[in-house]
């Protein structure tokens, strides 16, 4: 009895002990997106310069090419235009005749159009050239594009009818689609080495930036609206 008595003793002792209490967890803050900025769009009209490795900036850094200094220049001079360049290096008429949805998906105001260049370097019939970019200024002016022609030239040793065939397939296209033409879009370039790569055929920075100010401008000035 005695025994009972001492372990029911305990036992009342224990219930009125009070209860440890017990720590409540922190509420837990829901994770609050940050606010989405909204990128401005660029609604300038687009200027695209469609064309191979003398459009596309060939051998040089981002922004060396003819058409970023064509950008610029329209900036300091108050033209708002968004130049998008669609140079390809290695490409061809037939090429290019591929791309146009690429050049449309833009919906450009106005098309750079050089191509032809690697047609004359392999030698490809002058009549199939001038068949495709008769297609592209086609296509370009149909859905609305002013169209400007960049004539280039080949190395004097694949023969004078060949060059000279070639050469007149510019003009001739210009006349017939009655838009503005650049004689050479290299011209006062390629003649100057240190405006040319080691190639010979691409020009360098410097050279990029003449070709913008020099000989592309003053033909795309005409075209183009004041802000």
């Amino acid at each position: 009895m005695r025994i009972l008595l001492v372990t029911l003793a305990v036992l009342l002792v224990g219930c009125g002990k009070p209860a440890e209490p017990v720590a409540t967890p922190a509420p837990v803050a829901e994770p609050v997106a940050a606010p989405v900025k909204e990128l401005k769009k660029d609604d300038r009209p687009v200027i695209v310069a469609f064309g191979d490795s003398l459009s596309a900036g060939y051998g040089l850094d981002a922004g060396e090419s003819y058409p970023d200094y064509l950008q610029k220049a329209l900036d300091e001079k108050g033209y708002s235009y968004r130049v998008v360049n669609q140079g390809v290096s290695g490409d061809t008429t037939s090429g290019g005749v591929e791309r146009i949805p690429q050049a449309l998906a833009e919906k450009p105001e106005i098309v750079i159009l050089e191509l032809g260049g690697n047609d004359g370097l392999r030698g490809l019939p002058v009549s199939l050239s001038k068949e495709n970019l008769d297609k592209m200024i086609t296509a370009f002016k149909g859905a609305g594009a002013k169209v400007v022609l960049a004539g280039i030239t080949l190395p004097r040793n694949y023969g004078p009818e060949y060059i000279r065939d070639f050469e007149q397939m510019y003009p001739a296209l210009a006349a017939k689609h009655k838009v503005p033409r650049i004689v050479f879009l290299l011209d006062g370039v390629a003649t100057e080495p240190k405006l040319m790569l080691q190639d010979g055929i691409h020009p360098t920075a410097e050279g990029c930036k003449i070709v913008a100010n020099r000989n592309v401008f003053p033909v795309l000035a005409p075209l183009l609206r004041k802000r």
